[in-house]
């Protein structure tokens, strides 16, 4: 198959001056110096495929001469093999596994406001059979660290310790490693007593410290993100001011870059990598410095771990503690839910939308805190603690702990209309890109343009039946992290400095499990209490299409006929069919299509149709594509069939014939597609049949696009 596309995503890479391309492997001239970097960040104590990795990590090791192997932070909070261990299992594994260094990420802080402290972390990092490498991170006001931190950058390193930065010595070759960590991590975790620096000026303290010593081999392992919130700290950004860093080992925006990412700020390139999330994949940069320590070749790739064979002896330290966690997830809360309890991430999950999950859970909140305080009308909770879903039937503990595994307790402040808004216009403020500080609410409903200027998206809220009155006070239940101003609600943490916060300690899950029992059925739905206002006046709230336009329009896929209207019962052309498609898959290509009935049309949508062709998604009809002609139903299911194998791995693989009565006189292929449509639930016909030939109107096509993308997803 011919995929001769570039992913749009390197294309956004490049406006940032990036280069999204892999550079080929090069002989090596002489006095170069070949380093291969494994690396992982946000496993979040995901370990049932550890073992795996571990397998990979020998292989790798025995076939290359000078490796590395770097973690990016978040290794804590996720599962519940951290909900028991504390990040112990995670450390036995890391040091079976040999990592050379790791930096601390934003939820290695999580328990730092619990009874205890950062003495878990403490202990992880004194129990480690590798350094800590942390030039922004100042923990000397927190006693469990006393005797842990060097202010130092290190050839003589010692395990269980923390340096700004530390020397690795490949038989003379030397490599400076210093790490990054986000200073959003006061607002978004509870470092309490350890403060955060200016990311930029440690970098640039950190190279001038290594250079100082002769080193121009310079890595940093960041867990600052990828293309993160750009007013506080990222990779991008890292490269773009800090002249001297040759390779970035990123974390914390779980950005599975697939390719590394090169940098040309300066005359020497900076490359950037990435390897997702939760240890799904091993990341791999094979890198060669010249003799003046700059890269002149590097090829990066991300190493999928799921179907590789598990290393024994890896599985069997793993062992005690999966039989451990395993009893644990046995248990049941003695509750069972009849609906799927969505927790998933993307536009409109926890993070961009309003969830049945996340309605339940401040179902449960508000229930919980009017009995400790009758006038508290409102509750909320941040998407960002909400981490799993769950599935139909008998919830456990460990499926209740999974979506809740930071323990937060309940608060409840007391606040102002006028902060109220404040907050809700934080919330809304990324939308419809993800943020942690999405709010899900019971007791409150808001409506909102998500395309209208920051501070200014809100359109209407009410309390209960009556609306919001700014001069008004209000009790609010929140968790504490929330509610003491974490995810940058500053409006939150102002109450709080100011005594408006009381705080009854009740545990989250413990409240969500309390709140399931006392129901006659578990079955929350989605309630409209969080709505995304979209600008066409014919696609009425009530209609059936109406929830996949709305999608498309927030992914910015569509646009209406005019501003204000959408024509719904329009029917959709070839070439508005192509860019769909296109567009959602984020499909491009250098190459240009045969099709020589196209020039009419602007450069955007040729382009969206020469990448189409590239896909093999279209092919036309000697050199025309008749773009302005009208699509049918079976033309359409034919295209996205064909989209979906392109970008698939494998083709789709019907499970049974179409039953469909009309479709005689069509072709195999386009009885595969609409089949496929049909048991993926992207398309269906209505009394036996698919009705071919009928036009797709732009109402039909939005469904079927919407439904396509989340399945793809």
């Amino acid at each position: 198959m011919n995929k001769k596309w570039i992913n749009s995503a390197i294309a956004t890479a490049m406006t940032f001056g990036l280069l999204g391309l892999q550079s080929p492997i090069a002989v090596a001239a002489e006095g170069d110096f070949d380093l291969t970097i494994m690396h992982t960040n946000d496993t979040h104590a995901n370990l049932d495929a550890v073992a795996k990795r571990a397998g990979l990590i020998k292989s790798i090791r025995a076939e290359e001469t000078n490796s590395l192997l770097l973690d990016a932070g978040d290794v804590f909070s996720g599962t519940l093999y951290f909900n028991e261990f504390n990040g112990q299992a995670d450390l036995e594994l890391m040091n079976y596994m040999g990592y050379d260094a790791m930096t601390f990420g934003n939820h290695e802080f999580d328990l730092g406001d619990a009874e205890e402290g950062h003495k878990s972390l403490s202990e992880f990092v004194k129990g480690a059979e590798f350094p800590f490498v942390s030039s922004n991170v100042d923990f000397s006001a927190d006693p469990f660290f006393e005797g842990l931190q060097n202010d130092t950058y290190e050839a003589n390193y010692e395990n269980g310790q923390v340096y700004n930065g530390i020397v690795k010595d490949f038989n003379g070759e030397k490599v400076g490693i210093f790490g990054l960590t986000t200073e959003e991590t006061v607002t978004i975790s509870s470092p309490v007593d350890v403060t955060f620096e200016d990311y930029i000026a440690s970098a640039e303290a950190a190279v001038a410290a290594f250079e100082a010593q002769g080193i121009n081999k310079i890595i940093a392992i960041s867990h600052i993100g990828y293309d993160d919130s750009a007013e506080v700290d990222n990779d991008l950004l890292l490269a773009e001011n800090v002249e001297g860093i040759d390779v970035i080992v990123g974390g914390h925006s779980h950005s599975k870059l697939t390719e590394a990412k090169i940098a040309n700020n300066f005359d020497a390139p900076t490359i950037i990598v990435q390897a997702g999330q939760y240890g799904e994949n091993l990341g791999k940069l094979d890198v060669t410095f010249d003799v003046n320590g700059e890269v002149t070749s590097q090829f990066g790739e991300l190493l999928p771990v799921e179907d590789l064979v598990a290393d024994e002896e890896a599985a069997a330290l793993l062992q005690p503690y999966t039989d451990q966690i395993e009893e644990r997830k046995m248990e049941s809360t003695g509750v069972s839910t009849d609906v799927f309890l969505d927790g998933s991430r993307g536009l409109w999950g926890v993070r961009a939308g309003e969830t049945n999950l996340g309605n339940l859970i401040t179902d449960g909140m508000l229930a919980t805190a009017q009995k400790i305080d009758p006038d508290t009308v409102i509750a909320i909770q941040n998407g960002g603690g909400i981490r799993g879903s769950i599935e139909p039937g008998d919830i456990t503990y460990g499926e209740v702990l999974t979506v809740m595994p930071f323990g937060n307790s309940l608060g409840i402040l007391n606040l102002k209309g006028s902060e109220i808004l404040a907050a809700l216009e934080h919330s809304l403020k990324e939308f419809p890109k993800e943020n942690g500080g999405f709010l899900h609410m019971s007791g409150m409903s808001v409506a909102f343009d998500g395309t209208a200027e920051v501070g200014s998206r809100v359109l209407d809220v009410y309390v209960g039946e009556e609306p919001l009155e700014l001069d008004k006070m209000y009790k609010v239940a929140a968790n504490t992290f929330t509610a003491k101003g974490g995810d940058g609600y500053t409006m939150f943490a102002t109450a709080y400095a100011e005594g408006r916060l009381s705080e009854p300690g009740n545990i989250d899950y413990e409240m969500f499990i309390d709140y399931m029992k006392s129901l006659d059925k578990v079955e929350p739905m989605v309630e409209e209490r969080i709505f995304a206002v979209i600008p066409f006046e014919d696609v009425a709230y009530e209609s059936w299409y109406f929830d996949y336009v709305q999608d498309l329009f927030y992914q910015g896929l569509i646009n209406g006929t005019s501003e204000t209207t959408f024509e719904p019962k329009s029917n959709l052309t070839r070439a508005q069919a192509v860019s769909l498609i296109v567009r959602g898959l984020g499909l491009e290509t250098e190459e240009k299509s045969p099709f020589t009935d196209i020039s009419g049309y602007d450069a955007t949508t040729q382009a969206e149709i020469d990448a189409a062709y590239a896909a093999e998604i279209v092919f036309g009809i000697e050199g025309k594509f008749m773009p302005g002609s009208k699509v049918t139903r079976a033309q359409f299911a034919l295209m996205l069939s064909r989209a979906f194998n392109a970008v698939s791995e494998e083709p789709y693989v019907n499970e049974s014939e179409s039953t469909y009565t009309d479709l005689g006189n069509y072709n195999e292929e386009t009885k595969y597609a609409i089949q496929m449509l049909n048991e993926l639930e992207i398309a269906q016909g209505e009394n036996g049949k698919f009705m071919p030939l009928n036009y797709a109107s732009r109402a039909h096509a939005s469904k079927m696009i919407s439904n396509f993308l989340s399945y793809m997803e």
